[in-house]
């Protein structure tokens, strides 16, 4: 029941956040309290709210990932590359996920066997990843894209862009993943104590692997969303989406230094920092304005978190 309550708590805290802001809005501005806003919040997030969760499996292994904006763009690029050879267009996108899925299992397999912090392996990789880009690229956008592509980032399903659709069937999926099955438990297990895991006769290098190639997978869904919406692939596209996921995941509740994760506090994280973001353009507030609250809103997720943790700790 203690577990229960130190699961729900920050979910409920966020709920109450969004219900709060969401009341000053309405009194603030005109148009910021209607259906048609709030879908406006999931579309813009979507991609946002995809890589957040995958984030979070890796946070919750006691590791953190720097390069997912690097593998958003770079297999974005690979998917478009692919399409402009006039190959079809699922095949490209099979080959985008593949490309993502790909590089995030090479930083798992970097960080398992040379046993070097997770921090260091993907900042590395992150500017080796976007050096891709570059190089692959030349700095100009991959552009003109197919019509039908265009249909994953405009599409209507049930009112709303197919992103947020993609978004919700990640979700869906990662609750069993990660609370009823193994898998889940493992990658859990690893951030709290991996050399009792490993005791116990588990594989853990199989599953710091999995959860990394899950995220670089997460990511290439994230770029693929972004590139059919923008109807192009470019070097510079995710660049900063780590440290909003980051944001998301700590905001949420999963624990800093791992052991556990929160999957309804990131998802509800992420719905919270699009809303305030969402309000300061309705209310013509300054991007540089926003950049600002949302390392405030970081700075203080790390605080509250380590708060709770001393607390727990004591108690």
């Amino acid at each position: 029941m203690k577990h229960l309550h130190r699961e729900l708590s920050a979910p409920v805290l966020l709920l109450c956040f969004c219900i709060l802001i969401s009341g000053f809005l309405s009194v603030e501005t005109e148009s910021f309290y209607s259906i048609k806003n709030v879908v406006n919040i999931l579309e813009a997030n979507s991609y946002r709210m995809i890589l957040a969760v995958g984030m979070m499996c890796v946070i919750a292994s006691g590791a953190i990932d720097l390069s997912v904006g690097s593998i958003m763009s770079f297999s974005a690029i690979c998917m478009a590359k692919a399409m402009k050879a006039e190959l079809p267009v699922e095949l490209c996108i099979f080959f985008g996920m593949a490309v993502g899925t790909l590089m995030g299992a090479v930083n798992g397999i970097l960080i398992y066997t040379t046993r070097i912090n997770a921090l260091i392996i993907t900042l590395a990789t992150s500017y080796m990843y976007r050096g891709l880009s570059l190089i692959v690229t030349q700095g100009i956008p991959v552009t003109k894209l197919p019509e039908s592509f265009r249909q994953i980032g405009c599409g209507d399903i049930f009112g709303m862009e197919s992103g947020v659709t993609a978004a919700f069937v990640i979700i869906l999926a990662l609750i069993p993943l990660f609370y009823l099955m193994k898998w889940g438990s493992y990658v859990a297990s690893l951030g709290g104590n991996a050399v009792a895991l490993k005791r116990c006769g588990v594989s853990t290098g199989k599953y710091r692997i999995s959860v990394f190639a899950l995220m670089g997978f997460l990511a290439s869904i994230s770029g693929i969303i972004v590139t059919a919406r923008l109807n192009s692939a470019e070097a510079n596209a995710g660049l900063n989406m780590e440290m909003d996921a980051i944001c998301a995941v700590i905001m949420g509740g999963t624990a800093l230094h791992g052991g556990k994760g929160n999957l309804f506090g990131t998802v509800i994280a992420v719905f919270l920092m699009g809303l305030i973001r969402n309000g300061l353009t309705i209310m013509s507030v300054s991007s540089y304005y926003q950049q600002f609250v949302t390392g405030a809103m970081l700075l203080m997720a790390v605080l509250v978190a380590e708060f709770r943790e001393r607390k727990s700790r004591i108690g």
